[in-house]
């Protein structure tokens, strides 16, 4: 492991910081987190000692967000729903069909576009370290093999409080139906639910596939993650220790996104061999003239317009 050494820092006074992230040990985002903080506390020869608090045990994303601007905490792993309101070109990321995979999505965070979005987020007090993989999402049913889009007409679908995907799924021609993640489980063994979305990691992990073992592999978000320090830590560190975090949290994402390819072929291994069935969609253009609508309300937004055109241009 190469280790970037600052000899003037090794004199330094200790100074702890809290990192805060949502998933439990193990995981990917937790593993590369821990990745970062080693490489920092090496980097700087015990300066900087960075607690890592997973599983929201702070509190969830909501709470963490506003720690972190206030001070409270000094290191994150968000999701991209609070960041886009911050940078609202970032919620080109957020809308569905745009992606054919990760390796896509990475094009243009990891050049000028990423580079862009990331001095918006400054602006805000988010320092991005690192773009980090969401994951694909794909919808999975349990009363019926879902094998094209016309499948999940009239499904009940479980999502998220988000605007998009309760708009996509409507146009989709399902309903949506608002459910915490944690009770999905429960949605599908009562019947209130007919089919929910997700990523392959977490459809395994939750043991969804147990009740809900057709999937439609759509991949219809692909959205990422970001490793983020607070703009009040930022502005205390020297530009050689802004350096080492900036080198950290490189190394960290390009981890995190290795963790996550192995985890989530892990778990369709495992799924598979527990009877789930996939259905791979092989003409996604009925699914995008579908978004029409959504793809429209967005364009009304010069900042994620310019990104969208910037991303369907290229494809």
């Amino acid at each position: 492991m190469t280790i970037l050494c600052l000899g003037n820092l090794a004199a330094e006074a200790q100074t702890p910081l809290r990192a805060w992230n949502t998933h439990p040990d193990g995981y990917p985002v937790t593993e590369a987190m821990k990745s970062f903080i080693q490489e920092v506390d090496a980097a700087t020869k015990g300066k900087y000692k960075i607690e890592l608090f997973s599983n929201a045990v702070l509190g969830d994303q909501g709470k963490a967000v506003a720690m972190l601007k206030a001070g409270e905490i000094d290191v994150a792993e968000f999701n991209s729903a609070p960041l886009s309101e911050a940078a609202p070109g970032l919620k080109a990321f957020n809308l569905p069909f745009l992606f054919h995979d990760s390796a896509h999505m990475f094009r243009y965070l990891d050049g000028e576009m990423g580079t862009r979005l990331a001095e918006t987020l400054k602006a805000s007090g988010y320092v991005v370290l690192g773009w980090y993989d969401g994951g694909a999402r794909s919808f999975y049913c349990a009363n019926k093999p879902v094998t094209k889009r016309d499948d999940l007409v009239g499904q009940r679908i479980r999502v998220q409080q988000s605007e998009v995907y309760i708009e996509m799924v409507k146009l989709l021609g399902a309903t949506p139906v608002v459910v915490p993640y944690k009770e999905v489980l429960d949605g599908f063994q009562k019947g209130t639910i007919d089919c929910a979305e997700g990523n392959m990691a977490s459809y395994e992990a939750t043991g969804h596939y147990k009740v809900a073992k057709y999937m439609l592999l759509d991949s219809h978000m692909i959205s990422p993650e970001a490793l983020v320090v607070s703009s009040k830590l930022w502005d205390r560190l020297s530009a050689e220790e802004r350096t080492v975090f900036q080198k950290a949290g490189k190394k960290s994402a390009v981890l995190m996104r290795e963790l996550w390819e192995k985890r989530s072929i892990a778990a369709r291994a495992a799924v598979a061999k527990d009877g789930v069935q996939f259905a791979n969609v092989q003409d996604f253009s009925p699914y995008i003239r579908k978004m029409s609508p959504l793809y429209t309300k967005y364009m009304t937004d010069p900042a994620t317009r310019a990104e969208l055109f910037a991303i369907v241009g290229n494809q």
